[in-house]
């Protein structure tokens, strides 16, 4: 008996020693500063947006030389890989028949006017004898119909000539455009055919130079929209700038202009072809290259940027910042992003101006505790956006 009292007196002590440790404790928690945290307070800034597109580049004309008489090739006037200018003489055809139908066709016109004239005095002369009645009328009218039929003739003539004239210059096969000329795909002797289907040799002008990419015609419809609402401001309309970023990452020295948007959406892949114009002056773009395209997509006035950093995911991958509130507590918001601008990114959805944004001391703090809000400095956007982020549409 007295062994079991003995027990239950030390098992007391113990258990009053326990929950005073536990109480002291407490009272120390209790007496401990609020964690510290560094935020930053949210504010509506104006900021370019941009967007980043894959695409390719293209050559601002493209011209295939063909010929447009038959005959055999005597010459081969350029250098494979070379620039030729517009007028220049590329091949030469051997002009011999079309030289030949050039004189027979300027004889017959010399021939038609030595005719007209003749029948042109004799008429002249029987509108006098008419009148003296030397000549019948029937013969009067005649003879102006046999001179109208010599004018007749004469044009006819003319026309034979001139046709002549340009089936003997097309002998000389020139350069259409101004540009550099691909391989020739004819040598001399080769006979050609008058708009035969293969090319002798292509030329492109490199300067400026066309960049196709494509955007998702969704992504197309939500900007107008936004532009329509007063979100951003003159997005994506012709002439926008649009800076090139060549395979290798870095940016091409040119910037080009948004030329234009296509009205036609391509039902196997959803997107609009846009094409911008890049000048090329030192032809380090070439056609078929693969290149990314950023694209001004306007101004939004009010928008509303949180540091990367800042954003985490729920187990429902949903975008999500903690917040300090009034009561300087510990929040969490659902938040809907839009796009990365530099080290920041857009909020569209689940935050208001004058809210304060916990950056740092993240992994001290929990929902629901007392915090002592230092504020931290925000830096300036960088005026440069990456990749589309969408967050969760849920408030």
């Amino acid at each position: 008996m007295q062994k079991h009292t003995m027990i239950w007196v030390v098992a007391l002590a113990f258990g009053l020693l326990l929950s005073s440790c536990e109480k002291g404790d407490e009272s120390k928690q209790l007496e401990q500063p609020p964690q510290e945290v560094g935020v930053v307070t949210l504010k509506k800034e104006p900021v370019e947006l941009s967007v980043e597109l894959p695409g390719r580049t293209a050559a601002f004309r493209i011209a295939e030389v063909r010929p447009q008489v038959s005959g055999i090739i005597q010459k081969r006037l350029f250098t494979e890989g070379s620039v030729v200018e517009a007028g220049q003489l590329l091949y030469q055809i051997d002009p011999a028949t079309y030289q030949a139908a050039y004189d027979s066709a300027k004889a017959a016109l010399a021939k038609a006017k030595a005719k007209e004239r003749s029948d042109k005095i004799k008429a002249d002369r029987y509108r006098v004898l008419v009148r003296t009645k030397a000549v019948s009328e029937q013969e009067q009218i005649e003879m102006e119909a046999t001179w109208k039929q010599s004018v007749a003739d004469v044009a006819a003539a003319k026309a034979a000539l001139d046709a002549a004239k340009i089936n003997l210059n097309y002998t000389k096969v020139t350069a259409p455009i101004s540009g550099r000329i691909g391989k020739s795909q004819v040598t001399e002797g080769a006979l050609v055919t008058a708009q035969q289907g293969s090319a002798l040799a292509t030329i492109q002008q490199l300067d400026p130079m066309y960049v196709d990419v494509n955007q998702s015609s969704t992504e197309l419809i939500r900007l107008k929209r936004e532009v329509a609402a007063g979100l951003a401001e003159g997005g994506e309309q012709p002439h926008s700038a649009v800076t090139v970023i060549l395979d290798d990452g870095t940016e091409y020295g040119e910037t080009g202009n948004l030329e234009f948007s296509d009205v036609t959406v391509n039902q196997t892949t959803g997107t609009v072809t846009l094409r911008a114009l890049v000048a090329n002056p030192q032809q380090e773009l070439l056609p078929g290259m693969f290149v990314r395209a950023r694209i001004d997509k306007g101004l939004k006035p009010d928008a509303l940027l949180v540091p990367a950093v800042s954003i985490q995911r729920n187990a429902k991958s949903e975008a999500t910042v903690m917040v300090v509130d009034k009561n300087s507590m510990v929040a969490t918001k659902i938040i809907e992003t839009d796009q990365n601008i530099g080290k920041r990114v857009l909020v569209t959805k689940g935050l208001q101006a004058g809210e304060q944004i916990i950056v740092s001391g993240l992994q001290k703090v929990r929902v629901g505790m007392p915090v002592k809000p230092v504020q931290e400095e925000m830096k300036p956007s960088i005026v440069q956006t990456g990749p589309v982020q969408t967050g969760t549409h849920t408030e």
